[in-house]
């Protein structure tokens, strides 16, 4: 079997659709916040898109929490292209981003630690991110009984 070859690249207001499409499948099974296609839109350029053979197969953006925090949202892959190293390329690109716009700091709430681990992150007390809390967590309905695991990089 020949090596898919990936392509990330910043997502386009085209991508408004797919991008809902992914969020959404996540969103329903409880485990990423839902994202309406105005919110996508309004944010689109914050969006990196993982496409293999022109079709998107994975997705990943930052928040600016604060002057040096950012946060990684909505990370999904497409059923069938998990565990192939995409998340990991789309991580990258968003590192790339964070650096080009000065930020040092990088963090993400997860149920994949593990994932997070493997690509230079840290496990962390979630409270040490109180400009999370105030921006989103006082919205989510798990708001008091979080079971997200955090997660942080300093970058160089």
């Amino acid at each position: 079997m020949k090596q898919a070859v990936v392509v990330c690249r910043p997502a386009a207001a085209e991508d408004v659709d797919v991008l809902y499409h992914l969020i959404q499948g996540y969103a329903e099974k409880g485990i990423m916040l839902p994202r309406s296609r105005e919110a996508l839109a309004r944010a689109i350029g914050s969006f990196v898109i993982a496409e293999v053979d022109d079709e998107v197969v994975g997705c990943g953006s930052l928040c600016q929490l604060g002057k040096d925090l950012v946060e990684i949202r909505s990370l999904g892959m497409t059923e069938g292209y998990k565990g192939l190293g995409i998340g990991s390329k789309i991580v990258d690109k968003l590192m790339e981003m964070a650096r080009e716009q000065g930020l040092t700091r990088v963090m993400a709430l997860t149920y994949a630690d593990n994932f997070f681990v493997k690509n230079g992150f840290t496990v962390v007390d979630k409270e040490i991110f109180p400009e999370k809390v105030w921006a989103d967590c006082v919205n989510c309905p798990k708001q008091h009984n979080c079971d997200e695991i955090a997660v942080l990089k300093v970058l160089n």
